[in-house]
């Protein structure tokens, strides 16, 4: 790491703000980490850890690009955090399937898997009877579905704890502040101000996820158009093994755990910061999952929750530096911030580290500068920042 004055903070402890910090401690940063909440928590604690870049159905090339090659580097990614924290993440790379109830929805399962093989994807398209015994526990509706052998999952909240440990065994410092400020001057960033004072720092990160657009003291330029999406959960308790790898169903997913709860998501609500577990979120998601598989509705649900993704004008992240230097965005990952850990952590190093950061240019904030405010989401963020 290139010596300069003062350290590396890093604003959000969630995954993005604790791999950074992680990667960047690995390559020898002193690296402190502040959040308003506990680490690893707020959209990392709440998702399902899906790793799923081709059942996701992104369509833009630089997005696409950017989430196959953290995919690839997950493995090794899991591996080095496990050997830091002794906590295994339980990753699982065994495949995600997707069902069809219909005959019109597989013939779309087809199309997108002659769409796959052209890229080079691995995926097999299943039958009913082959589908049926891959997956058991689906309903007698099931006509088929589409096997997309190189995807799957990783538990979440145990990476969590595995990235707090790991960033600890490598001196990183976090810390818990009600009160954080970015401080600057015309030029670059100078560091952060907290409830406990002053913290010089030659680079500051924003990795507040959906809360990103509110993290006060640098220039309007620098603040990006995050706008929260809330999203429900519920866990059901079933025998170990039997949903066998994460499957998505019409208007859902299951994810199981190797503790014997399978996790059902996940909604997708405009709700400002309000993450209250609704009736009608739970109907929704009991209704596709009972649905797909009627087998579920003798299991007990043990747990509800909802999170907030932190979402973006045109669905792309914010990633790598920002106009005022010395600092940098890593925010915006809406449903792929698990995912893109490994590959944003990466990145944002080599952009603070040895100024590389050309890869990033699709995911720059200057995408913005031309552009008038597009939507409802950019003025809500516009119109806060004048208000501060």
């Amino acid at each position: 790491m290139r010596e300069a004055n003062g350290d590396v903070i890093v604003v959000g402890a969630g995954l993005i703000g604790l791999s950074i910090a992680f990667e960047l401690a690995e390559r020898g940063a002193s690296v402190r980490v502040y959040d308003r909440g506990e680490p690893a928590r707020a959209a990392s604690w709440a998702g399902a850890g899906m790793l799923a870049p081709y059942t996701e159905r992104i369509t833009n090339e630089a997005l696409l690009a950017l989430c196959a090659s953290s995919l690839q580097q997950y493995p090794h990614f899991v591996e080095r955090i496990r050997e830091a924290s002794g906590i295994d993440p339980h990753l699982r790379l065994d495949g995600v399937f997707y069902a069809a109830f219909e005959n019109e929805g597989l013939s779309t399962l087809q199309r997108h898997a002659d769409q796959l093989r052209g890229r080079g994807i691995r995926c097999t398209m299943l039958d009913r009877a082959s589908a049926l015994a891959a997956e058991p526990w689906l309903g007698a509706a099931l006509v088929g579905g589409l096997f997309k052998n190189e995807e799957g999952y990783v538990d979440n909240r145990r990476l969590g704890r595995a990235l707090v440990a790991a960033c600890e065994a490598r001196k990183v410092r976090i810390e818990q502040s009600f009160s954080i400020e970015v401080e600057c001057d015309a030029r670059r960033v100078l560091g952060i101000r907290t409830d406990r004072g002053f913290n010089g720092a030659r680079a500051v990160v924003n990795a507040c996820g959906a809360w990103a657009a509110e993290l006060r003291g640098v220039p309007p330029s620098c603040v990006p158009p995050i706008e929260p999406v809330k999203g429900q959960m519920i866990a059901l308790n079933v025998p170990a093994g039997f949903v066998r790898r994460a499957t998505w169903v019409p208007g859902a997913y299951l994810v199981p755990r190797d503790d014997g709860r399978l996790l059902v998501g996940a909604t997708v609500e405009s709700a400002g910061f309000e993450q209250r577990v609704t009736a009608e979120g739970i109907h929704e998601l009991l209704h596709a999952a009972l649905a797909a598989a009627p087998s579920l509705a003798t299991f007990t649900m043990t747990e509800t929750w909802a999170g907030l993704r932190p979402g973006t004008p045109d669905g792309l992240p914010f990633l790598g530096p920002a106009p005022l230097d010395g600092f940098f965005l890593a925010t915006g990952h809406y449903r792929n911030g698990i995912l893109l850990a490994p590959a944003t952590a990466r990145s944002i190093a080599d952009a603070i580290e040895n100024g590389e950061s050309a890869a990033l240019a699709p995911f720059g904030i200057a995408r913005l500068a031309l552009r008038e405010p597009q939507d409802d989401t950019e003025r809500r963020v516009e119109e806060r920042i004048t208000r501060s």
